[in-house]
């Protein structure tokens, strides 16, 4: 069961970007949880766990005198699991349903600026070679479409229409959805997949459109590492890959897009999810704003 939850707090690291710190609390308590499943429910999977269960975890804290801010991160950690476990496909229900926690201020997601982004996507543009004509196309479609790395990744090469200009995406739940792509990034592909897709290609059966070195689908740890080497040598910190799935969102809302259309393209199954763009777009505009008329300082 730990083993899991080794792939869950990868996939934090790598495509959620959460901290060393909060991966550590996570960790703590998860392996709690894991713990009291075993002693005091007897559960060897955690497809069994049944919202009771969770319930008498809570108690199980309560009854220990845990803070309540120890105990509401607890089961959000859980919850957080759970809802990876249903995303991979591990799970039919979630057994963190309907319990309901405190309140907590939520955090604005790490968004670049334009001009920020614009610095990012013009590294690997330096350099044809088919590393660098791979990394701009990996960055460009990104950035066009705002998929989750992992869609990113998983990519086939039958996946595209660039004389349509869209590109069939395998989200969550297995649900597909065609997103849109911007002339700038159909570019960026052809460009990758006449002068350097074939220089990678070790197999002519290989499906995955982008690969590394050895020829082998890229991960998502390789496109985080790659995405860190860029903004390291920019200078931007905490940026991550979702950072761009963020800054795709705030930036089309800011040229004025319709939120459902956003909230398709992102693959969201709630446009409450989508809603918290629309304050980020709205702050972005006035920072504009503040820098760019002659007065707003005064």
């Amino acid at each position: 069961m730990m083993e899991t939850v080794e792939q869950f707090l990868e996939y934090l690291e790598v495509e959620r970007g959460v901290s060393p710190n909060t991966l550590a609390a996570y960790a703590t308590d998860l392996s709690q949880f894991h713990s009291f499943l075993k002693e005091e429910r007897a559960f060897q999977r955690w497809a069994d766990v049944r919202r009771d269960d969770v319930m008498a975890f809570l108690l199980f804290l309560k009854e220990r005198k845990y803070a309540a801010s120890t105990v509401t991160r607890r089961i959000s950690a859980i919850r957080s699991f759970f809802a990876f476990l249903l995303q991979e496909g591990k799970l039919r229900q979630d057994p963190t349903e309907g319990i309901e926690l405190p309140t907590v201020a939520r955090r604005l997601p790490r968004v670049l600026s334009m001009e920020e982004m614009d610095d990012l996507l013009e590294l690997p543009a330096r350099s044809n070679s088919p590393i660098a004509l791979r990394d701009r196309a990996m960055l460009e479609l990104a950035y066009a479409t705002g998929l989750r790395v992992s869609e990113l990744v998983e990519l086939k090469l039958g996946d595209f229409n660039l004389a349509a200009g869209e590109v069939r995406v395998r989200g969550k739940g297995n649900r597909e959805r065609i997103v849109p792509l911007t002339e700038t990034a159909a570019q960026a592909l052809r460009e990758y997949l006449e002068l350097g897709r074939p220089h990678l290609a070790r197999n002519a059966e290989q499906a995955n459109l982008f690969l590394n070195r050895r020829g082998r689908p890229m991960t998502r740890q390789g496109f985080w590492l790659m995405l860190k080497k860029y903004a390291e040598e920019l200078g931007l910190d905490d940026v991550t890959p979702h950072t761009l799935r963020h800054t795709f969102a705030t930036h089309t809302l800011r040229r004025k897009a319709d939120l459902r259309s956003v909230q398709t393209m992102l693959g969201h199954a709630s446009i409450a999810t989508t809603q918290i763009y629309t304050q980020l777009a709205t702050e972005q505009l006035h920072e504009s704003y503040e820098e760019a008329h002659p007065r707003a300082k005064e």
